[in-house]
């Protein structure tokens, strides 16, 4: 059995021999539906849909960021050799709720443990989606050898959304590099989930 070509269902006519009217029927239905298609769907309104569909990925990650409730703190800190040892921390509040009660205590340590300077702060309220860095948050260590290593300690302690005290420590040892930078991420938590 042989099919027929596109130019003969779309001029329609009769079947050629030995061609079974129901099929030749279907192939006249699919071929006037293909017709269609092809006036219907053009190059602009698939490029409208995709744009459409951009639009609703875009607004529901913007609702994710903005509206649902989270919390997200991150703590960046530089540390460099210049004529000393220089710390300097900003804390970042990503999520979409603000935190109170916050604190951050951090220590320049030898390697024994023994607390060489320090820097703390303390918070009653931070904003969603804010950074907070300046001179409180600056430590300059001067007298000691930039060829030892050392350790940093930062302990932070917050007041989350849902109302519940989230605390965390971290250490890194420095000096080994002139110059490094940590990012220290709290364990996040997402409603409904958290």
């Amino acid at each position: 059995m042989t099919r027929p070509s596109e130019e003969a269902l779309r001029q329609g006519g009769s079947p050629p021999e030995g061609e079974d009217l129901e099929a030749w029927e279907a192939a006249q239905e699919a071929a006037k539906l293909l017709s269609t298609l092809r006036k219907e769907i053009t190059p602009t309104r698939v490029a409208m849909a995709g744009a459409v569909l951009l639009l609703l990925i875009t607004m529901t990650m913007s609702g994710w960021y903005w509206l649902l409730p989270r919390d997200a703190v991150t703590i960046e800190t530089h540390y460099m050799q210049r004529g000393g040892h220089l710390m300097m921390t900003e804390l970042h509040n990503d999520g979409s709720r603000s935190i109170t009660d916050f604190r951050i205590d951090i220590e320049f340590q030898t390697e024994e443990g023994e607390r060489i300077d320090s820097v703390s702060l303390e918070l009653r309220e931070m904003e969603a989606h804010s950074s907070i860095s300046g001179d409180e948050l600056e430590m300059m260590v001067v007298g000691y050898t930039v060829w030892d290593t050392y350790r940093l300690v930062i302990d932070v302690e917050y007041v989350d959304y849902t109302g519940e005290l989230r605390q965390f420590e971290v250490m890194h040892e420095v000096g080994y590099w002139s110059q490094e930078i940590f990012m220290d991420k709290a364990e996040r938590h997402t409603w409904p989930f958290n």
